[in-house]
């Protein structure tokens, strides 16, 4: 609402109250709706990722690894919490995200101007474009159990590199981006996000002002067999394995 309180805040700071400052609204949609096709393509992955179920169950040593990877990042403990971040790396590796001139980057910094004060948002894992250094994909971890708001993070995280994408982009003499896409995971349990940051939008974050239209956010959540188990099982069970990489498969295209 226009009468809110706005102050600058890093992206680890935003909450709701933010969300509801800027006028940015979320909303979740089923798989055919959000990716645009059903049924969803069968995921890119060895076979043995969709049958081993556990790591010692996998003959080639990739997918030990990832399912090695999977297992770490289902321990609760904040210890562990880093081990999110190292599955989602193995996973993208595996799924083909990372295909040149694409690099995977963990915890960087992203600079950017809220209520006329520079801020940071700092992403779990973010993949990049190294022909232009662009942030193409967003990822933001969460404990489990834990009780942040992570969509307003992620959103943050969006804008912050929608700044640095375009302020670059236009030394360059290249035409500026107005999306970003994200995925918050729970361990290993993902949600899928489309963020259309706009120039609008940037220009009030930066000026602390109510934007006078909306901008929606839409989600998605894989459905699974066991939707009330899905942040304990994660992708362990292989049916929730192989419905989770089908939704990472669709997401593909929305990664540019």
């Amino acid at each position: 609402m226009a009468d809110i309180i706005r102050s600058a805040k890093s992206g680890n700071e935003w909450t709701g109250n933010e969300l509801e400052a800027y006028n940015i609204e979320l909303t979740f949609q089923d798989a055919p709706t959000f990716f645009g096709e059903m049924p969803l393509p069968p995921p890119t992955v060895s076979q043995e990722v969709l049958t081993a179920l556990t790591a010692d169950d996998a003959v080639d040593d990739t997918v030990y690894n990832l399912l090695t990877q999977l297992d770490l990042a289902m321990m609760p403990s904040e210890p562990e919490l880093s081990a999110v971040e190292d599955f989602a790396v193995a996973l993208f590796h595996s799924l083909g995200y990372l295909h040149r001139p694409r690099a995977v980057r963990t915890r960087k910094e992203l600079r950017f101007i809220i209520c006329g004060e520079e801020k940071d948002a700092k992403p779990a894992v973010c993949i990049i474009d190294r022909n232009t250094n662009d942030v193409i994909l967003l990822v933001q971890k969460v404990k489990l159990g834990g009780d942040i708001n992570p969509h307003a993070q992620l959103i943050a995280e969006a804008i912050a590199a929608f700044q640095n994408n375009n302020a670059r982009r236009v030394s360059m003499g290249l035409e500026e981006l107005d999306s970003r896409s994200g995925i918050i995971m729970v361990g290993t349990s993902p949600s899928f996000f489309k963020i259309p940051v706009t120039q609008d939008l940037v220009r009030c974050v930066r000026q602390g002002q109510y934007p006078p239209s909306p901008t929606i956010v839409t989600g998605h959540v894989p459905a699974l067999p066991r939707p009330n188990r899905r942040f304990i099982e994660g992708m362990k069970p292989l049916d929730n394995r192989r419905a989770i990489l089908q939704c990472y498969e669709a997401f593909k295209k929305f990664v540019f």
